[in-house]
């Protein structure tokens, strides 16, 4: 079974090589990562070779998921190296910029046997752990032929991707034996792992991560200085569409457009989800008629002269929620299975989104059962769901009140995942011992 996963890996790298090549030439993307993905890692890297804790979280939101549990980490296991891998450009740039706790950042290797196994010379894991759903069959059977301990963090299966591991549920439930625990956001995950032939006794219910990623508000960080680009009058309506995806933002600016008719002061600050998207989106609103600026040309301390600002920079969205009068999550309109609402629900903003949430199923029921958030049919339905909520104040408190109170009610995963973990990884224990050091 792995000699044919691997002869398909291989098989779909060389088919994907020219989308590769275009990627690299159009977007700049790939180039210098090549390497790394293969396993040729900095000499510097690792000079020591100290053992280590890897963890790999693929894009942008799992990075900021496993923050947190990276500082308790460190904490926990000063001994150990912490190493960060990400799959994506996105995340990558925003591990090396946001991420402190880690002694190294870099490309996660190819899944191919060779590739990872010099990578792991290089890393040394004491333990690996997988953010959400990448499981890596090659990465993982290494793992455990160097008896390095595994476990999923935050993990869940969604309603999108289940039925597809369950189309090849005996080479899964080989795959899965390789895991030692499985750390899952939900019953429902938990559920479908041990369907796909995960042991019982190494699923653990832990919560989700992300509610413990965010920050508490009003809380001094760094990543706050972005606020500075945006000196707007209380007055003023924000409307914030985030992570959108192609075919999205046309429906946010024919509803933005009916805003403008009864609120011409009104702002709307869109967020694409792909970076190499910026360009595309910015050229639609201008060709759209509207006065619009990058994020990165605005001026510092100054309300900004336009009517849109696409948000051309990596990791500055969430810090952005909380300006927003009204805030629509993106990917959920299109079939893409949604993102994250909970960024914007710790500042206590009204959410909207559309029907496509499956990747967030369970956090969305939570958040509409609770009277949180707004989900929208179809995009017509997003005029009216913009000018309702603008248009009244007490329903929006309504639903930012109920939102922020989930998300601080289900705090938690953190220390729940802590717990499995040194379960498999003894930590340091605290020494009160001077350390000797002869006179010279």
């Amino acid at each position: 079974m792995y000699i044919l996963y691997s002869v398909l890996v291989l098989v779909v790298f060389v088919a994907a090589s020219p989308w590769f090549v275009y990627q690299a030439l159009r977007y700049r993307k790939y180039v210098g990562s090549l390497g790394q993905r293969m396993g040729y890692l900095p000499v510097s890297f690792n000079m020591d070779g100290d053992e280590s804790i890897w963890i790999h979280a693929v894009s942008v939101g799992e990075v900021l998921t496993a923050r947190p549990l990276i500082a308790d980490l460190r904490k926990r296991y000063p001994q150990l190296k912490v190493f960060l891998s990400t799959t994506t450009m996105a995340g990558q740039q925003l591990a090396r910029r946001s991420v402190p706790n880690v002694d190294e950042v870099f490309y996660f290797p190819f899944d191919l046997g060779v590739f990872v196994r010099r990578t792991l010379d290089l890393v040394r894991p004491r333990i690996f752990l997988m953010m959400e759903t990448e499981i890596w069959p090659v990465v993982l059977r290494e793992c455990r032929r160097r008896g390095v301990k595994t476990a999923v963090v935050n993990g869940r299966l969604s309603t999108r991707s289940f039925p597809r591991y369950r189309m090849i549920r005996p080479f899964m439930r080989r795959v899965l034996q390789d895991v030692d625990r499985f750390c899952v956001q939900s019953d429902e995950s938990a559920r479908r792992f041990i369907d796909l032939g995960a042991d019982p006794a190494r699923v653990v219910v832990t919560g989700s991560l992300k509610f413990d990623s965010l920050d508490p508000p009003g809380q001094v960080r760094a990543r706050d200085r972005v606020l500075r680009y945006f000196r707007v009058p209380a007055s003023r309506p924000i409307i914030v569409a985030g992570s959108t995806m192609k075919g999205e933002e046309t429906a946010v600016l024919r509803a933005f457009r009916r805003v403008r008719v009864t609120m011409p002061s009104a702002l709307l600050i869109v967020a694409p989800r792909h970076p190499e998207r910026f360009t595309e989106v910015e050229q639609l609103c201008r060709s759209e008629g509207w006065k619009t600026a990058r994020r990165s040309e605005l001026a510092i301390d100054a309300d900004p002269r336009a009517d849109i600002v696409v948000l051309d920079t990596i990791g500055e969205l969430a810090t952005l929620y909380q300006l927003g009068t009204v805030v629509f999550v993106g990917g959920s309109l299109v079939p893409t299975g949604g993102h994250n609402v909970l960024e914007p629900a710790i500042f206590g903003k009204p959410i909207v989104f559309g029907p496509h949430m499956e990747n967030f199923r369970e956090i969305a029921d939570t958040f509409l059962a609770s009277g949180a958030a707004v989900r929208l049919e179809d995009e017509g339905q997003l005029e009216e769901a913009f000018l309702g909520l603008l248009g009244d104040p007490v329903r929006r408190a309504r639903l930012g009140a109920a939102a922020r109170a989930l998300v601080e009610a289900n705090r938690g995963a953190k220390d729940k995942t802590m717990t499995v973990l040194e379960g498999l990884v003894q930590p340091a224990a605290p020494s009160n011992v001077i350390p000797f050091r002869p006179i010279a």
